[in-house]
């Protein structure tokens, strides 16, 4: 596997902002409509804190080039309420130039490897309905449907729905 992971740097912000608006006109990965601007995504970034919500950067290694940042998973706070301490969101979101590639699985994996050494028992995505590599993705992993929000999103003009997939890891 070409692939590495790293906690992600304020320097990366950039890449990884440029990584995520580079999904926003497909409708199929995200909710904003509209990109976002690196400032704007300052106190998202600083909201991962390594130790127990990490942010990571996937870089590709490339023979006699520098690394690249190939995309991005984060772990992210379910519903902030204590209660829910043990289980975290994941998000994935990969660079045009490396998806269907096996950085998803890369990351996916490793995500499940990683959590219940930062105290996460219960992962969650929060999946449109109707983008399929990604409920895919997270099904060849062991995730399962737990739940449907039907037509919770407006996407140019057509309802959207939003899958819940979870899976325990420890």
């Amino acid at each position: 596997m070409p692939y590495t992971h790293r906690i992600a740097r304020p320097d990366d912000l950039p890449a990884i902002v440029a990584i995520y608006n580079s999904t926003v006109a497909s409708r199929e990965v995200t909710a904003d409509t509209e990109p976002v601007t690196t400032e704007s995504r300052r106190a998202w970034f600083a909201e991962h804190d390594p130790a127990t919500r990490p942010l990571w950067v996937a870089e590709e290694k490339i023979s006699g080039a520098p690394d690249r940042i190939a995309g991005w998973l984060s772990f992210s706070n379910f519903y902030g309420r204590p209660a829910y301490a043990a289980t975290a969101e994941l998000s994935i979101y990969i660079h045009e130039d490396a998806r269907r590639k096996g950085l998803g699985s890369y990351l996916l994996r490793e995500a499940i490897d990683a959590a219940p050494a930062i105290s996460i028992h219960t992962l969650l995505g929060l999946i449109f309905g109707h983008n399929v590599p990604s409920l895919r993705l997270f099904e060849s992993f062991g995730f399962t449907h737990w739940g449907n929000l039907p037509r919770v999103a407006v996407l140019d003009g057509i309802e959207r729905d939003v899958v819940i997939v979870g899976r325990r890891v420890g």
